[in-house]
């Protein structure tokens, strides 16, 4: 098959896909001329919730500094307990040294 040939099958080709895209989109455009019109015979509610928001961002935000706060004290006690564990080893350690 010639590049000519190729190239001709490829224009048909791609004609018989603009027509299809054409029919899509024409379908796509009646679909959307006629959904705002239902959309504006029955609205839906709305509703703020302003307040239920803010109290439910505030209980999230307690219970994210409360767990901070305990995981402070936890990385505190954790370096107390290194801290006398290590001045222990090192009384041991004198001890070894001077012999006794």
């Amino acid at each position: 098959m010639s590049d000519l040939n190729k190239a001709s099958a490829e224009a048909l080709e791609a004609a018989r896909q603009s027509d299809q895209f054409a029919v899509m989109l024409a379908a796509v455009q009646a679909v959307q001329q006629q959904a705002p019109a239902c959309q504006r015979q029955s609205p839906a509610p709305q509703s703020s919730g302003s307040a239920a928001k803010w109290v439910g961002i505030g209980a999230g935000a307690s219970v994210f500094m409360i767990a901070l706060a305990v995981s402070a004290v936890a990385v505190a006690i954790s370096a107390v307990a290194l801290t006398v564990c290590l001045l222990v080893l090192r009384s041991m350690w004198r001890d070894y040294q001077k012999g006794r």
